[in-house]
């Protein structure tokens, strides 16, 4: 009975590792493919479209209807939290149910430093909207990608060759050349875009981390709804010290509400398509891919609002095209030069091993 119940256990055992394995294989193979994947270049697109649609209405939201930033944020979490709550059981298509018994060990640990993480990027963003254009913020956040190497190899141990963390230096060069020709400076919105970049970095290699979990994986819809919960727990306090009740008083009205309740949707679109896509791609090309929108939202804008188009702005959307092919080169040859690595290290140990045999 012993020696049956140790079988089945020691099967049970391997049974798991080779579960692990194949996940682990699956989720290599489909960052090998990265944006060439059909399904994570439609998340890519959706992504690009939903954020364009929430920013311009939180710029109306704040700027026209003079809105309050923290209730702007406050909205955008409640409305995701109901809208995560039913993907959870209707995915759409975004993504495959996980069934498992109970919850993974320090889930609510996880869920509360990603919500408050989401928080802090969304209201620091607000915030900076509020002081300085769009294009500004954008600038400011244009170093994300540098930001997000060091974090990913800190977290994730995630390696960034040298041409490929070279590349980078055009695309957020390219970003700053396209906002340049509406830089509006002031220290209060420059701090809090900063402090946005930072908590949305950390708040994306930690999805990335959550997501791509090899024994316990969260499906999107998890870390929408649970983060958004964990969210609101921080945003109850924080609202009572941020928000100016008397202001949200007097300018709440249908339009203003009926706003907030859209510019929720499009906030829940835009965060869960950018957690599916996270499972395609490392944390430093949805990075990159992140600074693209940048550059494509302000070119929206620009054509949207009829801004005018300097020589910088469209050098800036040039060096940004040639800096993503670059990217796209550069991390095939440096991952080939680790693979090459990989294979001569494995070679020396081998040999190693018949020379002691011998």
């Amino acid at each position: 009975m012993i020696l049956e119940g140790s079988q089945e256990k020691r099967h049970s055992f391997t049974h798991e590792n080779v579960e692990i394995r194949t996940r682990r294989s699956s989720a290599l193979d489909k960052e090998a493919l990265g944006l060439f994947n059909t399904r994570a270049f439609t998340f890519l697109v959706l992504w690009y479209f939903f954020s364009a649609c929430t920013l311009f209405l939180n710029k109306y939201i704040l700027a026209t209807l003079k809105s309050d930033p923290t209730l702007l944020g406050a909205m955008q979490m409640v409305m995701t939290t109901v809208f995560g709550f039913i993907q959870m059981y209707l995915p759409l298509g975004m993504y495959t149910p996980v069934s498992r018994e109970g919850k993974p060990p320090n889930f609510w640990r996880n869920m509360m430093l990603v919500g408050t993480m989401r928080f802090s990027t969304v209201v620091l963003g607000l915030v900076a909207l509020k002081f300085v254009a769009v294009s500004f913020t954008e600038t400011v956040k244009s170093s994300a990608p540098l930001f997000t190497v060091f974090i990913s190899n800190i977290l994730i141990g995630e390696y960034t060759g040298l041409y490929t963390f070279l590349s980078l230096i055009p695309i957020m060069l390219g970003l700053g050349l396209c906002s340049a020709y509406e830089l509006s400076f002031n220290i209060q919105g420059f701090l809090a875009a900063i402090a946005a970049n930072l908590t949305e970095c950390l708040q994306n290699v930690y999805s990335k981390l959550l997501i791509s979990g090899e024994k316990y994986r969260y499906t999107p819809a998890e870390l929408q709804f649970y983060t958004s919960i964990a969210s609101i727990v921080v945003q109850i306090p924080a609202c009572f010290f941020m928000m100016d009740l008397e202001k949200v008083h007097r300018t709440l009205d249908i339009t203003l509400l009926s706003s907030l309740l859209l510019n929720g949707v499009f906030f829940h679109f835009q965060s869960i398509t950018a957690y599916v896509l996270m499972g395609y791609i490392s944390p430093v090309t949805h990075s990159v891919a992140n600074t693209v929108k940048r550059a494509f939202l302000i070119w929206l804008s620009v054509i949207l609002f009829g801004n005018p188009v300097t020589f910088l702005s469209g050098l800036g959307t040039i060096i940004v095209t040639f800096g993503v092919l670059l990217y796209t080169k550069a991390k095939e040859h440096d991952q080939n030069l680790l693979a090459l690595k990989e294979k001569y290290k494995k070679e020396i140990g081998d040999t190693e091993i018949l020379v002691r045999q011998v």
